[in-house]
């Protein structure tokens, strides 16, 4: 996402666009509703004490507030970008959160996500993409309109899959999703993605994995939304490319279709899937953790301070998807990453993780993005070990 790795930008990171910001100007001053102070003590910690829940959610909407009050996220219409690195994991993460605190509602960041993004679907063609070919070059104007179309699905369709049931705008959402499915050529049942270079969610790989978020939202949404006769239609399309084009994918893109496996029989053949579990035992490291650089494909090299440190982005997203496709506690990979899950969340409630192209300064801006990531998988798999 250029906007966020080059300072000259205005835009962060930003796969899809959501709407009304209503109230953002008063984030600076009204406490997060529904998030309980940090100094409440260790009654958020997991069942084993050794991460702090109350902890990772107040770090998780502080930064959800953040985001939809800085100048750089806003967009056309009143709305606000609605980012994959701090946004959607947000979104797919912080609802388990309010289950396990006792929450009794979302927090406020939540509800005004889920606003933003519903006005923004449901005003899908009066709104402008995110990026245009006038400004950044031909090809990203579609490229920006379909990204934003298959992540508004992902998050809308994850939050119906919590409460059982596909809404309306949901369903509007993956129509915008499927109009733009391509039929013929190279990417046939994927998407056109944006490319600014920028791994892991703005590279030529990228696409991959939204369309393996998307088959896995879409096979998993309520009400029998997968068996309707022009859904299967489009989910054919989809799973062909995700075959077609599986092992050309670097490993983090392969993790994603070994998470959407679970809910989608036949995406990958059991000596697939063998394999790319011994795949990923060969990367484990020596601390037990995982290295987003080791498994993604970046064009602008290896950025981490230190080849050997473990991070919550990588762990994360492989601990989950073992979860998902039924890997035992007891298997030795699992339950060493899960132990440097729960040893590594540091005092402000975050997992760490840094850029795969560029180094950033931590006060930065841009600089918490990928701990943003790093949070929101890490709290998926710790409470899916659950």
């Amino acid at each position: 996402m250029r906007g966020l790795e080059r300072a000259s930008r205005a835009a962060g990171w930003c796969l899809v666009t959501a709407g009304c910001v209503l109230g953002v100007g008063l984030w600076r001053v009204v406490p997060v509703q529904g998030a309980v102070p940090v100094s409440a003590g260790s009654a958020g910690a997991g069942a084993d004490g050794g991460w702090d829940r109350r902890k990772a959610a107040l770090y998780l909407d502080e930064r959800e507030v953040w985001w939809q009050a800085w100048p750089k996220a806003q967009r056309d219409h009143g709305t606000v970008c609605v980012s994959c690195h701090t946004v959607v994991p947000y979104a797919m993460a912080r609802p388990g959160l309010q289950r396990e605190l006792g929450e009794n509602e979302a927090p406020t960041p939540e509800k005004i996500m889920l606003e933003n993004l519903e006005r923004r679907v449901s005003g899908w063609n009066e709104m402008a993409s995110f990026y245009s070919d006038a400004k950044n070059g031909a090809g990203k104007t579609e490229q920006s309109r379909s990204t934003e179309a298959v992540l508004n699905a992902v998050v809308l369709a994850s939050l119906d899959v919590r409460a059982g049931h596909l809404r309306p705008i949901t369903r509007t959402a993956f129509d915008n999703a499927w109009a733009r499915q391509e039929e013929t050529g190279e990417l046939a049942g994927g998407w056109k993605w944006q490319d600014f270079h920028l791994a892991p969610w703005e590279s030529a790989e990228s696409g991959y994995q939204g369309a393996a978020m998307l088959m896995m939202e879409a096979v998993n949404a309520p009400n029998g939304y997968a068996q309707e006769p022009a859904v299967r239609a489009h989910l054919e399309r989809l799973r062909d490319y995700l075959r077609r084009g599986y092992g050309a994918q670097p490993v983090v893109n392969q993790l994603y279709v070994l998470w959407a496996s679970a809910k989608a029989p036949g995406l990958l053949s059991s000596e697939e899937r063998k394999a790319l579990l011994a795949k990923v035992d060969s990367l484990q490291q020596a601390d037990g953790g995982w290295r987003t650089a080791a498994m993604a494909k970046s064009e602008r090299g290896d950025h981490s301070p230190d080849p050997t440190d473990s991070d919550g982005y990588a762990t994360g997203l492989t601990v989950l998807a073992m979860e998902q496709v039924g890997v035992l506690r007891k298997d030795k990979a699992l339950a060493r990453g899960l132990a440097w899950l729960t040893a590594h969340q540091e005092k402000d409630g975050a997992w760490s993780a840094v850029s795969l192209n560029k180094v950033r300064e931590p006060g930065s801006d841009a600089g918490p993005f990928m701990r943003d990531a790093a949070t929101g998988y890490a709290v998926m798999a710790l409470e899916g070990a659950r």
